[in-house]
């Protein structure tokens, strides 16, 4: 099994979108960077557990707890020329961008703060922290996994 800190802005899609969604699963389309589509198409498997991570708001953090539950497969909204997330060099027949199905598991007991997140020495290697790392979706070692859960 692999873990996972996906990135998203609650303004935008929070995790409340995703735990209110119907059997509370939703695609996570709109990736845009090449080696988080990479990721996404060549690394995420079924089962994988995420943390879903607030972005760009007052407290980032990391808010809650989701689960692969579809593989990676052709993100549709690079198609529709009326969504934001359009990509006229991207075709049907040759996608350029992918996304996966994801499982709201549950929220946190509290926001895990980006702060908090820096200051413990034992994460200096998550890649959440180190300078200069603006990816949306990021892999997370088993036992970064564990030492944030513990900070619940």
């Amino acid at each position: 099994m692999n873990y996972w800190l996906m990135k998203s802005e609650p303004d935008t899609f929070g995790i409340d979108d995703l735990a209110n969604r119907p059997q509370q699963t939703e695609h996570w389309d709109g990736v845009r960077n090449y080696q988080a589509r990479n990721m996404m198409r060549d690394e995420m498997k079924l089962g994988d557990q995420v943390f879903f991570y607030h972005s760009n708001c007052d407290e980032p953090g990391i808010v809650g707890l989701m689960e692969i539950v579809k593989e990676g497969y052709p993100d549709h909204t690079a198609f529709d020329p009326d969504d934001k997330h359009f990509d006229p060099k991207s075709h049907p027949d040759k996608p350029t961008w992918i996304m996966v199905e994801v499982k709201y598991i549950r929220h946190l007991s509290r926001n895990i703060t980006l702060k908090e997140l820096k200051e413990k020495t034992e994460l200096a290697d998550l890649a959440l922290v180190r300078r200069g790392n603006r990816l949306s979706i990021m892999p997370v070692t088993a036992e970064q996994w564990q030492l944030i859960l513990a900070m619940e």
